[in-house]
Order: C-alpha cells, then structure tokens, then sequence
C-alpha cells in the first residue's frame, strides 16, 4: 500500500495516524503540498482532483481520506478502529461524511488565517475568522454534546477511525486558535482522549509546518 502524501495537511495526517491506529503498514510517497506537486502531471494522473492523500495498491487506485481509512480497516480486519457491527457502523460512516461536508471546512478557515497566510507571509482576515465563528461554534456544540455522553464518538470503548477523522482538522488547534474552551468535553476529548495516543503523537505535526519537533519539544 503506498500512500500519496504529505504529513503536514489535515487529511494527509488523518490518513497516516489512522493506518497506524489500525495497524495496517503501509509506504509513503512524499507529495510536497507547499511546492504545489498535487497540481503537477505525475500526481494528476493518480488523483485529477489535485489534492492529497491518494492510495495506490497494485493497479486499485483510492483518493478520499475517510475512505481510504475505511478500506484499510476492513482489509486488515481491524474491527475495533472500525467495527462491523450494523448500527456503530452506520454512527460512524455518518461523522466522517459530517467531518467532510461541514467540520473540515470549517476548521480549515482557521487554518488557513491563523496558519498558512503566516507562513505565507500574509496576514489574516478578521472579517473572514468573524464570518466563520458562528458556524464553528455550532458545530463545536454538536461534537461537545455527543462527548458529554461518551469517552469516544461512537460511544466505544476504544478510539476508532472516527475520532480520528474528527481531531485532524484541530490538529493544529493551538496555532488555528479554536476556541475549545467554550466546548470542554470536545477538549477533553482532543487533549486528553485523542492527542495521548501513540498514533497521533507518532503523527505529530509541529509549528511551521514541519513533522520535525524542535529542539526543546
């Protein structure tokens, strides 16, 4: 299994620590996000959609995080990141279409105002963080409501792809500057839940953009 990537995206890192959380081993081939090579002709050939991560096993060609993690779990028969059983399946499947359809994208303002436009050299739009902040708090209050009820999303005992999913797009909450704090048990659940565990601290992605922790991490 090689997957197309480069750690530092959300969806890149979503990808990698939930192969490592389902134990599936896989070959990365790096695609450097910042130099734009999703956009150059021999990745467009794997994913014309131009966007990072994609999976190539054999001549199976996938691209799509959440399905490349459900793929992946069923192949290796890892049915406590992905259980098979009818309802926590459906539960599950549903948050990681929510994580696409609504969280990502609201997360990923942040990150790219609070993240990318400083590497970039720009400067982020207060307008454009102002416009957002309603949405992100609802959505916030939903993940918070469902974890008031359960220690994971799906209400397992252990982690599967779901939280996962749902944590990648904080995965640089400190430099986005979420505002977790109006929601504790969505924060207990990423800082004291998700970030403990060795598939995301194995994933970890340091300020500036870089899998290299700094010398006093």
């Amino acid at each position: 299994m090689k997957i197309y990537a480069d750690p530092i995206t959300v969806n890149c890192r979503k990808v990698l620590a939930g192969l490592k959380l389902i134990g599936a081993d896989y070959e990365l081939v790096h695609v450097d996000y910042f130099k734009g090579q999703q956009k150059e002709a021999p990745y467009l050939a794997i994913n014309p959609n131009a966007s990072i991560p994609a999976m190539v096993e054999g001549d199976f060609v996938l691209w799509e995080s959440n399905a490349i993690l459900q793929y992946a779990a069923d192949k290796h028969g890892n049915a406590t990141a992905y259980p098979t059983d009818l309802i926590t399946r459906a539960d599950i499947n549903r948050w990681l279409l929510w994580e696409s359809s609504s969280w990502f994208p609201s997360c990923y303002v942040y990150l790219v105002e609070n993240c990318v436009k400083p590497i970039l050299g720009a400067e982020p739009d207060p307008a454009v963080l102002d416009a957002q902040a309603d949405n992100f708090h609802k959505l916030a209050g939903i993940l918070d409501k469902r974890l008031a009820e359960h220690q994971w999303i799906s209400g397992t005992p252990s982690p599967t792809i779901a939280d996962v999913a749902l944590a990648a797009p904080m995965h640089l909450h400190g430099w986005q500057q979420l505002r977790l704090a109006a929601h504790p048990h969505l924060s207990r659940w990423l800082k004291d839940g998700v970030e403990q565990l060795t598939c995301w601290s194995e994933t970890t992605v340091y300020e500036g953009f870089t899998t290299q922790a700094p010398v006093n991490a």
